[in-house]
């Protein structure tokens, strides 16, 4: 099965990239992996405080991914596989391409105005190293807008 691996996070272009990896899944048969990235934490020399941020960023990213599940299914019937992981985004986006063949496209949303944003510039920059196409939704367009292309 050919499947959309799509970021998330609380930005409407990740929303743009959702909507269009979901669509690309319906029309060709296929699924879609949803992502949460945790940032890696600064060390902070009181643990306790350090947990707390640290629970309340896994808690904030399981949220993201449970209500972009939730819209996939609702939109377009899909029921996305969703994963939450911690640490540096290229190289967890790299790790996950590398250990499922059925990932089919990196599927990521470039910001309506100003910089594309880090993941996108990352991997526009290395495009050519990636075992898959990237597909880079602009931020800007509508839905259907994004219904037309997809």
């Amino acid at each position: 099965m050919r499947v959309y691996l799509t970021v998330i996070d609380d930005t409407p272009e990740a929303e743009a990239a959702l909507r269009f990896a979901a669509r690309r899944a319906v029309k060709t048969g296929g699924g879609v992996e949803v992502l949460a990235l945790i940032p890696p934490q600064e060390f902070i020399a009181f643990g306790g405080v350090q947990a707390t941020i640290e629970d309340e960023q896994r808690e904030h990213a399981e949220a993201l991914v449970a209500r972009a599940a939730g819209t996939l299914l609702e939109e377009s019937g899909l029921r996305p596989t969703v994963t939450v992981r911690e640490g540096d985004g290229p190289k967890a986006i790299r790790e996950m391409i590398a250990a499922d063949p059925q990932i089919a496209a990196l599927v990521l949303g470039a910001a309506a105005t100003g910089a594309p944003g880090d993941l996108v510039s990352h991997f526009a920059a290395e495009a050519g190293t990636l075992s898959v196409p990237l597909m880079i939704v602009p931020g800007g367009l509508d839905r259907e807008a994004i219904d037309r292309v997809s």
